[in-house]
């Protein structure tokens, strides 16, 4: 006899039951799944404590979590959820629901409602890192000059990180994500990135970045991509570290531009990380950064020269190339082609909290 699950009504077979699934699994990401599985356990532990149901919950259960939260201060009086999380953990609420068959509680109109009623009553604005502009970059990567042994090693990775996230207004996941076999050398552009899947691409389209020769080495994001690149082959060749060490000297003082040379091909099957993590000695580790280590660096090269590393963090890469893109003149769909946004929503937070006096007539009444 052939083995069925029961669905909503009907009865499928093992096979087919297993291939609905499958199907329900990949609708969304794994950081999605993981973030949805912590806000879950996080409510039925509430509804536990609490004494209520937390499958199927009522709109009423869902809005007493939500204002428990709302209300919830920390020791020093401050919020101890941030408005983001609570917005999540009522839509990974309905998601729960949804996959069991369930109505979502969110689909009645009183949970939207009190969602509204608590964005309203959060005065303090939300906290944002602060941009690296063009200057703020050149300061971090005068920081990477230092090529000696074992350092310069780090020194670098940091700067084509540094530079592609700037340049490529890249997320700091989208970083930590790309492969060698994403870098594109264009002898007439100068570099592609290629990102497979970002925060606002679940389906994986992918997007093609460019980075553009820079005028300077210093800040000439191909010839950085190209000099780690360089590293990773010594790090991976049959010299070992003696290897490694003369692939530092030969990249030396970012003094020349190596971006116009032709030596870089395309390696389209090359699926090792880009962008990956060091220890100490100058040793090079197979996998690649994370997110965090990426932010991390950011800090660490901020702090190095002289800027206060806890106003800066990964997404300050990103931010930077919105705001300077807007003061230095281009406008919104220019810089959308780049950032990857579909709509100008949050294009224009970025423009009134960092730029707010670009095209602002207050600049022409007479003051």
């Amino acid at each position: 006899m052939t083995a069925i699950a029961e669905t909503a009504g009907h009865s499928l077979s093992i096979a087919d039951a297993v291939r609905v699934q499958e199907a329900l699994d990949n609708s969304i990401s794994d950081a999605t799944k993981t973030a949805y599985a912590s806000d879950w356990r996080s409510f039925t532990g509430w509804c536990s404590t609490s004494g209520y149901r937390a499958m199927p919950a009522t709109a009423e259960t869902v809005i007493a979590y939500l204002t428990f939260m709302a209300s919830a201060v920390r020791p020093d009086g401050k919020h101890a959820y941030a408005q983001s999380t609570i917005v999540r953990r009522a839509s990974s609420i309905n998601a729960q629901h949804v996959a069991a068959g369930m109505a979502p509680p969110g689909a009645d109109g009183r949970v939207t409602r009190a969602l509204k009623a608590i964005r309203r009553s959060r005065t303090q604005p939300q906290r944002r890192v602060a941009p690296l502009l063009t200057n703020d970059l050149r300061l971090l990567l005068e920081g990477t000059r230092d090529r000696t042994w074992p350092d310069g090693v780090g020194a670098v990775r940091d700067a084509a990180l540094l530079l592609a996230g700037f340049a490529g207004a890249f997320r700091r996941s989208e970083l930590a994500a790309l492969k060698i076999s994403d870098v594109l050398p264009d002898l007439a552009d100068g570099v592609y990135l290629r990102v497979r899947r970002s925060k606002t691409d679940q389906e994986g389209q992918g997007q093609i970045k460019g980075l553009p020769y820079g005028v300077h080495p210093l800040t000439c994001a191909p010839c950085a991509i190209y000099r780690w690149l360089d590293i990773l082959d010594a790090a991976d060749g049959p010299d070992g570290r003696p290897g490694l060490m003369r692939a530092l000297r030969r990249a030396g003082q970012p003094t020349a531009h190596i971006c116009r040379d032709g030596r870089h091909q395309r390696r389209p099957d090359d699926e090792s990380p880009l962008f990956r993590s060091l220890a100490g000695g100058g040793v090079i580790k197979p996998k690649g950064m994370t997110g965090h280590a990426v932010s991390e660096v950011i800090k660490r090269r901020a702090a190095a020269a002289g800027l206060e590393p806890t106003q800066y963090a990964g997404h300050s890469l990103r931010a930077g190339f919105v705001t300077q893109a807007f003061k230095s003149g281009a406008d919104s769909r220019s810089v959308r082609r780049q950032t990857g946004h579909t709509g100008d929503a949050i294009l224009a937070v970025y423009d009134r909290e960092n730029a707010p006096l670009e095209g602002n007539a207050v600049r022409n009444i007479g003051l």
